[in-house]
């Protein structure tokens, strides 16, 4: 329910009440612990020290309730803020377009490498934001889509089987990476790389390991680059639906290896997966 809808105090008036001294004693106890969980984070501070002059029992448990949201809503941004870090002191140095990088799909057995690169600017906010591997499919998907609505650009490359195969995985994803910057529709003037550096990137960078648990660019940038990926293995599923592709994502399993034992690969499978599957490498 948007605050817009929240049910309305008396005479009609609703949540911007609180903006000109309605009193929360003169709403239901209800109605306050749908502020407490549906009023814009921005406004909790107002609401919590108007609920403090509340001296019903319910209104004391809704304020605790209002407290715990706001201290989390607090060390989240904080905890975002953080990890802006090194963005902060390459934008002081004039560095205003600097672009996260990173990778998913370089331990599959199946399915290409699929890179990303995401340029944020400097008010983004995106509290679930984290390395795209801690986070559930659910949440990947809504975080990609905030990253979606607030970067100032994004690009994504990847480098097919054959392309693995012929190069390797290392190589490969190298590729991935540098098409993603490529696909850029503004272009970076830093890179903040995930492990090592990305050669022949023709952009100045830092290379940082670990770095989508670091920098919220290079956060964004798994985030994404994991969900299109996600997205490719749901379609190669469709093609060859008896290796399961949907569930393990290409990933060596103990399902995969008995699809692979039973049907042997699939165009879609890099060179080396028969032998992984095997219990070989």
């Amino acid at each position: 329910m948007a605050s817009a809808d929240v049910p309305a105090g008396p005479a009609g008036r609703g949540v911007d009440a609180w903006d000109d001294g309605f009193h929360p004693g003169r709403l239901s106890l209800a109605q306050l612990y749908h502020l407490a969980d549906t009023l814009p984070e921005d406004r909790l501070p107002r609401f919590i020290a108007l609920l403090e002059e509340d001296r019903r029992r319910g209104a004391r448990r809704c304020l605790e309730r209002a407290r715990r949201r706001w201290d989390r809503a607090r060390r989240l941004r904080r905890r975002f803020q953080e990890r802006f870090a090194l963005e902060r002191r390459l934008w002081r140095r004039g560095f205003h377009l600097v672009a996260g990088v990173d990778e998913a799909g370089r331990g599959p057995l199946a399915g290409p490498v699929v890179a990303a690169a995401v340029i944020l600017p400097p008010d983004a906010f995106i509290p679930e934001l984290d390395d795209s591997k801690r986070l559930d499919p659910g949440t990947r998907r809504r975080v990609a889509e905030q990253v979606r609505q607030v970067a100032l650009g994004i690009g994504i490359g990847q480098a097919s089987v054959a392309e693995i195969n012929r190069l390797n995985i290392f190589h490969a994803a190298q590729l991935a990476m540098r098409r993603a910057v490529a696909a850029l529709p503004r272009v970076p003037q830093y890179l903040i790389v995930d492990g090592l550096e990305l050669r022949e990137a023709g952009v100045p960078q830092v290379a940082v390991p670990g770095g989508d648990a670091r920098s919220n660019s290079v956060a964004a940038a798994s985030v994404i680059a994991k969900v299109h990926r996600d997205h490719l293995m749901d379609q190669l599923d469709r093609l060859y639906p008896e290796y399961g592709f949907a569930r393990h994502k290409g990933y060596p399993t103990p399902e995969h290896r008995r699809a692979l034992a039973r049907y042997g690969p699939c165009p879609e499978h890099r060179a080396f997966a028969p032998v992984i599957a095997q219990g070989g490498g």
